[in-house]
């Protein structure tokens, strides 16, 4: 498992974290998921070949995020 630190533009409320942490959890390959609102990034341990970063951040603005 690879840990992926995702600074992500965009998220305004627990809504907004709930909804990026549902896109991200549903992803094959992906174990664990934490979204902060305070510190505006996503943290996501997946499978490297499974999840590759290139998906998650694909998930993150197909979800109608950014990322920095």
């Amino acid at each position: 498992m690879t840990l992926h630190i995702l600074p992500i533009e965009g998220m305004t409320c627990q809504g907004c974290v709930a909804s990026l942490t549902r896109t991200l959890r549903a992803l094959p390959g992906v174990s664990s998921v934490e979204v902060s609102l305070e510190r505006a990034e996503a943290r996501v341990e997946a499978d490297p070949v499974e999840a590759p970063e290139a998906a998650l951040r694909s998930a993150v603005l197909d979800a109608g995020f950014g990322l920095r």
